[in-house]
């Protein structure tokens, strides 16, 4: 079975700074895989590379079976032009930490947007999905809402929403609850616990060790660019190997 994530050797530096130092890991389909860690450890890069949103100084990125920035012919590697990384992006849906809305549309609207400028879709077949998204993330009746008149939590299922309209392959959730306040963080993790039930792939950077315990199938802790430990969540919260790690979930658990 192909990974649809798979990381070799991968490196990214911005200018002086090393942020990423070498990363190897693979995600399964269906698989929902925490990464956890101190800020500054290179999480939300490392997604920001899968996204084609930074491109990776070094190594090799694949999503299904495909590089991510590049196309190889023979040993040579070409990078892919603006478009077809664009082409290749709307196959990954990333919800933010700060929800990243068009402030001057409606929920339904902002659902609608990327399918019918990106993939060309009719408004009524776009507006029909995104009724059923909201529906899904228990907005149906905030439809018509502006997000400032919506709480936190409600401007990130409605992200969630509109990164599902694209009907992706793969969810990379960035801290998709950090922003929130505490009474709000619950209605978005069930959301999320709702997709890895219908067998999302879902990549999860979160400080929600909870959820990691829970509704992971793997976890990985890293910490200054580098994977410290990894395996399946109750192993490595309830029982880790490395001193590092150790350290990290005394202060967080």
């Amino acid at each position: 079975m192909t990974a649809m994530v798979k990381a070799e050797g991968v490196h990214k530096s911005f200018g002086p700074a090393h942020i990423l130092k070498g990363i190897d890991l693979e995600v399964a389909p269906r698989e929902v895989f925490c990464l956890i860690g101190p800020s500054g450890s290179g999480k939300s890069t490392f997604l920001r590379c899968i996204n084609h949103l930074e491109q990776i100084s070094a190594g090799r990125l694949s999503v299904d079976g495909e590089l991510v920035g590049y196309r190889q012919k023979g040993d040579k590697l070409y990078e892919l032009k603006d478009s077809e990384v664009a082409l290749k992006r709307r196959d990954i849906g990333m919800v933010f930490q700060r929800f990243n809305l068009f402030p001057h549309m409606t929920a339904i609207e902002n659902v609608m947007e990327a399918p019918v400028q990106v993939k060309r879709e009719s408004k009524a077949v776009a507006r029909a999905r995104a009724e059923r998204l909201l529906d899904r993330v228990g907005l149906s009746d905030k439809a018509n809402s502006y997000p400032s008149q919506l709480s936190g939590g409600q401007q990130q299922r409605v992200a969630i929403a509109r990164a599902l309209a694209m009907e992706p392959k793969l969810m990379l959730f960035d801290e998709p609850t950090s922003a929130l306040d505490p009474e709000l963080v619950g209605d978005v993790l069930d959301v999320m616990r709702g997709l890895a039930e219908d067998g999302m792939t879902m990549i999860v950077v979160t400080h929600e060790m909870g959820f990691a315990r829970e509704v992971g199938d793997a976890l990985v802790f890293m910490d200054d660019g580098v994977v410290v430990e990894s395996g399946h969540p109750r192993d490595v919260l309830t029982n880790p190997q490395h001193d590092r790690t150790k350290s990290f979930l005394s202060k967080v658990l």
